[in-house]
This record gives C-alpha cells, structure tokens and sequence, in this order.
C-alpha cells in the first residue's frame, strides 16, 4: 500500500463533568383521613392551603408557562379518594373500615438553591406531607453543555490520532461529527437521540428518616457522547 492511501476512522468518544445542579424536583403528597368522602377532601384541600400558603411566604408561585424558572414553584396536579380497608385476619378478606382516604400529589420545584433550608423547616412541619422523592436536574442551556461537548469532539480526534499512528497514517480532516446513532450502523433497539448528551446524580440524596427526603444538592455528571468520522492519509501497514 503506498503513502498516498487513506482510510476513514469511525470513533466514538465520550466526555464528562461535574457540576452543581441548576434546580430540584420534589415530589409528594397530602393524604387524610376522615369519616366521610367530604370530610377528607375539605381537610386535604385546607393542608394544601396552609402548605401553598407558606410556600407563598417563601417567595413560591403556582407553575405555570411564564413561572417555571421563578426561584419556587408549586403544582397539585392530581386528586383522589378511596375507601379506606384492611385485611381480614379471619374471614381473609378486604374489609373497609368506614374511613375514606383523600389524597392531593404535590410537585414543587426549587431553583433558588438557597430556600433548601428554609424549604426544609416547611415540609418538615406538615405531618401530613409524605415526600416520595427529590431529583436534581442541569438545565439544556447550562453554561457547561458547550464545555463537555467540545471535550467529547476532542476524546474523538484523540482516538481518531492513535488509530491513525497504528496505521502509520496521519489525520487529514474531519468528516463528520453527529450525535450517537446519527451516522447509522447503530444495531441496538435504543433511541439514539436520547443518549448523546445527559446529565446523572451521583448519590441518591435521600435522608434517613422515612417519609422525608433530604435536600441537599447532589453533583451532577454532564456526560456529552459523540460519533465523528476521520480521514487519515498516508497508510503505511507494516510487513508481516
């Protein structure tokens, strides 16, 4: 093979980083108890009033369109009720109990990192409050998506440079460069789209007691994955 032949390289490289999240989700709900279907819906709706009401304090707002990078905001975005029951020792059975369950599921994001504490005091007091979770997220527009991204294009020529040297060859130019999947060969069932750029807590950020979750923010890995394609020339192989 003479010095003038060229050969495309197919790389695939991955870049990561850490950063400090750009806002919390917590999820929960308000769920009483009372003798009537009535009862507990009245009850439900005015612990969700008090709740609403200092998280107004706090500076929090309903979520909306226009609200949702506001520093506090709150949904209830589902309500029920059942009849309250209980399993039968003797008969082996689902039994009610003559209570009836209402239940409001709440969702109120942070993005003032700094209302943690003060958040936490307001949770904490509402005994009717279960929390079911709390997760940390990285906006699309953080400033560090372009930083990780560019270091995944370098780990790609990177990779890209030693094949070329094995091959005695050296890179010409970039052909393409494209998201996972985006230059074809992919034989998983996956979405290619969803796995090129994304963002991973790496602690679960759960506290001890149960029904309270803690909220402390959790690092987040910035993961950037690209596909490239790279002209090497010059192949030299070497004799067996």
């Amino acid at each position: 093979m003479n010095d003038a032949a060229s050969v495309l390289l197919s790389v695939r490289a991955e870049a990561r980083q850490l950063v400090a999240p750009d806002y919390a989700v917590l999820d929960g709900h308000i769920e009483i108890t009372a003798g009537s279907k009535a009862e507990a819906v009245q009850s439900v709706a005015a612990a969700v009033d008090r709740l609403t009401a200092e998280l107004g304090a706090l500076g929090g707002v309903p979520f909306d369109h226009e609200s949702h990078r506001r520093p506090l905001t709150w949904s209830v975005y589902s309500a029920s009720t059942h009849e309250e029951r209980y399993h039968d020792k003797e008969t082996r059975r689902s039994e009610p109990t003559g209570q009836v369950l209402a239940t409001a599921a709440l969702r109120l994001t942070v993005r003032d990192l700094d209302l943690l504490d003060a958040l936490s005091g307001v949770l904490a007091a509402h005994q009717d409050l279960n929390q079911a979770s709390v997760n940390w997220h990285v906006d699309w527009d953080n400033p560090t998506w372009p930083q990780v991204r560019a270091a995944a294009i370098r780990a790609a020529i990177g990779k890209a440079r030693d094949y070329a040297a094995a091959l005695g060859a050296t890179l010409q130019q970039v052909e393409h460069v494209a998201d996972v999947g985006l230059l074809g060969g992919e034989t998983g069932g996956h979405d290619a789209r969803m796995v090129p750029v994304h963002a991973r807590a790496l602690s679960a950020g759960y506290a001890g007691e149960p029904g309270t979750s803690a909220l402390n923010p959790v690092p987040l890995e910035l993961i950037a994955t690209i596909d490239a394609r790279v002209r090497a020339t010059g192949v030299s192989l070497p004799a067996d």
